[in-house]
């Protein structure tokens, strides 16, 4: 096969490594750099026994993803305040591209990843995202197949119990985010807690460089309060709905540089998670 040929033959599958890697590492930028090394390996290596090229090239992905995320832990311990994952950009024009992100991307399914281990991450990855056999995945992982299945229980059923228990179409999410938005953007205190859950969790990120909350709040009034200082603080943000991770978010711009986006989740006709990541080293997919 010509260089040419494999470089084809690798971009057809660019997108799904890079969408692999992302959900194993969390940050557009590591991903990247992981689909950059598997395409190094995947240049070096003999093609002919090769059946199945993209699943093939999710396992290397993957792998390399795995060793990236391990290297990822100091940093972590370090950072300032909670780690959400980075936004990623999603191309609307591309249904088969947004087929391919689904719900496991969005950043409520982040961040519950977020909190299995290295190897469960990838285990549910490869099983419950890309539905590779179990053999496959303990040849990649170097692990039995029995310990295979059993991280792969783990991993289902807390990502399971962490899920909503019940299912809020598109559209309802969106209108009642929507008016939350508003009421936030007019000053409305009372309307903003109104539409939040009285137990409602909000994480913000702002990796010690924007101001952002140490640790979750928790309570309608208390994110409430916290927004609007906030808001106070920058009076001149403007709010535009965009597409991020696959699903609406709310981007707060501070003249033509982005400044928040904010990722909210409902259940049971209220809002239940806000999600705003302020690192400004995060916000590079956004426009």
């Amino acid at each position: 096969m010509t260089d040419d040929q494999l470089a084809r033959e690798f971009a057809e599958h660019r997108a799904v490594l890079v969408g692999a890697a992302y959900r194993v590492v969390g940050s557009v930028s590591d991903a990247e750099d992981v689909v950059q090394e598997a395409w190094l390996r995947w240049s070096a290596i003999e093609h002919d026994d090769i059946r199945d090229v993209r699943a093939y090239l999710i396992r290397i992905t993957t792998r390399l993803a795995l060793n990236r995320l391990r290297e990822q832990k100091a940093r972590r311990e370090q950072y300032v305040g909670p780690w959400l994952p980075e936004p990623l950009a999603t191309d609307e024009d591309d249904p088969a591209a947004a087929a391919e992100l689904a719900d496991s991307v969005s950043m409520a399914m982040l961040v519950v990843l977020e909190t299995l281990s290295p190897l469960e991450r990838a285990t549910f990855v490869l099983r419950e995202v890309f539905d590779l056999p179990y053999d496959e995945i303990a040849d990649t992982l170097g692990r039995s197949e029995a310990a295979v299945r059993q991280l792969a229980h783990r991993a289902r059923s807390h990502v399971h119990a962490r899920q909503p228990r019940h299912h809020v179409d598109k559209a309802s999410h969106d209108e009642l985010t929507m008016r939350f938005m508003q009421a936030a953007g007019s000053g409305d205190f009372d309307q903003v807690v109104a539409l939040l859950a009285p137990d409602a969790v909000l994480i913000s990120d702002g990796g010690g460089k924007k101001r952002a909350a140490l640790r979750p709040i928790q309570g309608a009034e208390k994110i409430a309060r916290w927004l609007f200082a906030v808001i106070a603080d920058n009076p001149g943000f403007e709010i535009r709905m965009g597409t991020l991770n696959g699903e609406v978010a709310y981007i707060a711009y501070d003249g033509d540089e982005p400044d928040t986006v904010a990722f909210l989740e409902v259940s049971d006709g209220l809002i239940s998670d806000l999600y705003l990541i302020r690192n400004p080293d995060k916000l590079h997919q956004v426009k």
